[in-house]
């Protein structure tokens, strides 16, 4: 930690980089700096933003970065953001980490909220744990990043933060690209994209835009591998008053699945580290989501924002993780729209105020078609057959206000508040109880499976947040964010009960969050510091006695620092570096070991990332890359531990024309055996997803 603190001080001390230059500015402050603007974000506000305006606690993955990592999986490039850790598992699946330790659990990916464009990829109360597959984040323009509660404009399951990819706009001239790509384990991609105004004889101007990906992957383990197809239109309509956005998205995953392999250190023994011992293990996925974003300009103090949207997923894959390996569909219906006013009053205020709404329709089965094999208590608990067959209507409400008040020059003042419903209606289309599909009761006491009676369930919320950003002069900045974040509880986290449990009486998780930063923007040196600390209560768990209870405490505080660098005109410097300590603040007894103050399990004190690049001409450019991720705990009796690792990526892209662009990247360059993922069963015991070994990946481009 000292070194923490050193670090703190001598970049707090460093001079600052440039003057400012006035110019006329997007806000109601009037001024910003040109060499600020280059950095534009949309997440907290739905308008865009210069970074320099926003009250801190977000970040950006920007295009060039997207670019250069040319990820195969997002948690590539999420890499770049400090704070952020998200657990890389088998193909395109993660498990989130935002200001948070590693999230599992059927609720937990409530707590951080993943959209494209703004709009949520799952409907509110339906989360999917590996939902960031749908994103086209391959083909982003950028991915931008908010750290801790979200702004009032989004509600539950911002907790944590929120990931939200930017889809590319319409270009200003015709453009066209093809990209190949070829890498080990038989993998192959490709990537298309065009763009192009029309000429239409109307009023306003209208253009075009396709970005297609196709990705195939062998999977450097037996048995797994996936297909995934994504593609998304764009649509852009604009006259004097008048944007509209029209975008419609689609993808497709067909993925072989890979579990867990089993053992002390597995993921060291070259024997076991590519097997796969669930080869029967898969995942198909679809979804499709269409949205049109309206905005009219009413006069030059206002403008309204109206975002209709449809989406639809469908989901089926085996649960490998279980006993009996049993079978889950889901699949979502939603429409919903986004609303907000933006007003600007007098010089010195402007306004946001909106509603949200969307309605869904989602279904969740679960069934299995083999005896399960294992123990006389398992054998007997878990019958063969249908599981769970239920329905949910779900509603949600939310109307919001969102103010800056620019107190002075250098002052501002920022204050929200969201109040929110969510209504669920819930049909069991099964026999209630926990018995089996034809009624038979189980021996030692009954099935593992419980279903609830037909019930409706209503949870109503309340999200102020309150910040302050001071210029302490030209480039510099200090910022304090407090903000309460929620979630309602996930519709399985009510539905999907086991053994005695007949009714889940949850509440909805909370968390209260105070935050503390220091920011530069220079010409050449870029840094952002950040204090956090954070109380969560009415955290949503499973008991000993396997009943989804809501009386969880737990407690966060940690530091993070983002630097960039330009040391000169060909080497250049970036840092994301994290520290946090996640600890458990309740009574809890887990196999007899009291968790109070424990450290929560998979959640690392430190983690980050460093890229030094350097440009040896203006054609070739080259990228080393060190990936760090500490320690961590296993289990939240703090019995089993990871130890972590360092790995090392090069990446290196060379424009033999302006047309013609080759990029080669070769990834864990030191070929170290580690553990994408580390964990600890009861029934298992240290099992781990090892971590793909040294890897080169050659792409060629064609723009035109």
């Amino acid at each position: 930690m000292r070194l923490y603190i050193i670090s703190i001080v001598l970049l707090l001390t460093l001079p600052s980089a440039y003057g400012r230059e006035r110019v006329a500015g997007l806000s109601a402050r009037q001024e910003i700096d040109h060499k600020v603007v280059d950095t534009v974000i949309v997440t907290g506000t739905r308008a865009e933003l210069p970074l320099f305006e926003v009250l801190g606690n977000t970040a950006v993955v920007d295009q060039e970065s997207l670019q250069v990592v040319g990820h195969t999986h997002i948690q590539e490039s999420l890499l770049r953001i400090p704070g952020a850790n998200y657990s890389r598992g088998s193909g395109q699946e993660s498990l989130p980490a935002l200001r948070s330790p590693v999230l599992t659990g059927a609720g937990a990916c409530g707590s951080i909220l993943s959209a494209v464009d703004g709009i949520p990829l799952r409907a509110a109360g339906f989360c999917n744990i590996n939902e960031l597959f749908d994103a086209h984040s391959e083909m982003a323009d950028r991915i931008e990043v908010v750290r801790g509660p979200g702004s009032a404009l989004f509600g539950s399951n911002a907790m944590h933060g929120v990931i939200n990819v930017i889809t590319p706009r319409v270009s200003a001239q015709p453009a066209f690209s093809l990209g190949l790509e070829r890498g080990p384990h038989d993998y192959s991609r490709l990537k298309l994209s065009g763009s192009s105004t029309l000429n239409i004889a109307t009023k306003g101007s209208h253009g075009l835009r396709a970005d297609l990906s196709m990705s195939h992957d062998g999977g450097y383990r037996d048995d797994s591998g996936f297909d995934q197809q994504k593609i998304t239109l764009r649509h852009e309509y604009n006259n004097d008053q008048l944007d509209v956005t029209t975008t419609f998205s689609y993808t497709n995953l067909n993925q072989e699945t890979a579990g867990y392999v089993i053992g002390e250190n597995a993921y060291r023994d070259d024997d076991l580290s590519d097997t796969n011992p669930n080869p029967e293990a898969y995942r198909d996925t679809k979804t499709a989501r269409f949205s049109s974003r309206i905005e009219y300009r009413v006069d030059d103090l206002s403008r309204v924002l109206i975002t209709p949207y449809l989406r639809y997923t469908d989901m089926d894959f085996l649960q490998h993780f279980l006993p009996g390996t049993p079978v889950e569909e889901n699949g979502q219906k939603s429409v919903g729209v986004q609303t907000a006013y933006y007003r600007a009053i007098g010089d010195n205020l402007n306004v946001v105020a909106g509603v949200d709404f969307e309605y869904t329709n989602a279904f969740l089965k679960q069934y299995q078609n083999v005896p399960t094999q294992g123990s006389p208590f398992l054998e007997e608990t878990i019958p063969q057959g249908q599981h769970y067959d239920y329905q949910v209507d779900a509603l949600m409400l939310a109307p919001f206000i969102h103010s800056t008040w620019y107190v002075t020059e250098k002052l501002s003042v920022t204050a929200g508040l969201r109040y929110e419903v969510m209504d669920y209606d819930y049909n069991n289309r099964m026999l209630t109880g926990r018995t089996s599909d034809n009624s038979d009761a189980c021996g030692f006491d009954g099935c593992r499976y419980s279903r609830p009676a037909d019930r409706d369930d209503r949870f109503e919320n309340w999200s102020p947040k309150l910040g302050v950003l001071y210029d302490l002069n030209d480039s510099r900045q200090i910022y304090l964010n407090l903000a309460q974040g929620f979630r309602a509880p996930q519709a399985t986290e009510l539905y999907r009960l086991q053994r005695n449990q007949i009714e889940a009486d949850l509440d909805p998780e909370e968390i209260y969050s105070a935050e503390l930063g220091w920011r530069s923007l220079g010409e050449e040196l870029r840094y952002e510091i950040n204090f956090f600390v954070m109380k969560k209560r009415n955290v949503i768990f499973r008991d000993s006695d396997f009943f989804n209870v809501a009386d969880g405490e737990t407690r966060h505080k940690g530091l993070e620092l983002s630097l960039s660098y330009q040391l000169n005109d060909q080497l250049d410097f970036a840092l994301n570096a994290s520290y946090a300590e996640h600890e458990y603040k309740d009574d809890r007894i887990l196999n007899g070991v009291a968790i109070d103050n424990n450290e929560v399990d998979s959640a690392p004190h430190h983690f980050g990332s460093a890229q030094l690049a350097w440009r040896l001409t203006n054609q070739v450019r080259a990228e080393l890359e060190w990936v760090h991720q500490g320690s961590y705990y296993t289990d939240p009796e703090n019995l089993h531990e990871y130890d972590g690792h360092n790995l090392f990526n090069l990446r290196a892209s060379w424009w033999l024309t302006p047309q013609w662009n080759i990029a080669a990247r070769i990834t864990n360059l030191t070929n170290r055996d580690y553990a994408d993922r580390a964990d600890f069963s009861n029934f298992s015991g240290e099992r781990y997803f090892p971590g793909e070994p040294r890897s080169l990946y050659l792409q060629i481009e064609r723009h035109w």
